[in-house]
């Protein structure tokens, strides 16, 4: 085991990572992170490698990327001998899904735009909107 002094409790893994100390238990029980060491006592550790983990997995949750994409990026990022273009694929392949999302917000906002128009916003109980809502 690591000399104490370079091993960081979960609170601390957590404040050094931007994430939550229950996400790193998340993590730790889905394989993203590997099991922590355990100090006599039972307390979970962590080293500055599991840090920059940490911190890889929160920068790539923050680009949207799903948990599966993630321990895909990990493998690679981990794989001196991968090949670039494997990990481009995987970003041009997010951005894919990005743009059907955006592409599917945009609708619902241009939809809900024309039913809020619709709506006379008064004291009348009638309401374009929840009929609408209703008929589908």
């Amino acid at each position: 085991m690591q000399h104490s002094a370079t091993l960081l409790n979960i609170g601390e893994a957590a404040k050094a990572s931007g994430v939550s100390a229950k996400m790193i238990r998340h993590y730790e029980s889905i394989g993203l992170l590997k099991e922590a060491k355990r100090t006599e006592s039972g307390y979970r550790v962590y080293s500055q490698d599991d840090v920059r983990v940490l911190q890889f997995v929160h920068r790539a949750r923050a680009l949207g990327f799903s948990l599966e994409q993630i321990g895909k990026l990990l493998s690679l990022w981990q794989d001196q001998g991968r090949a670039s273009a494997d990990v481009r694929a995987l970003a041009r392949a997010h951005i894919e899904e990005l743009n059907r999302k955006i592409a599917e917000m945009e609708a619902m906002r241009r939809t809900l735009e024309a039913l809020a128009a619709s709506c006379h916003g008064d004291a009348r109980s009638h309401c374009p909107i929840l009929d609408d809502l209703a008929a589908h």
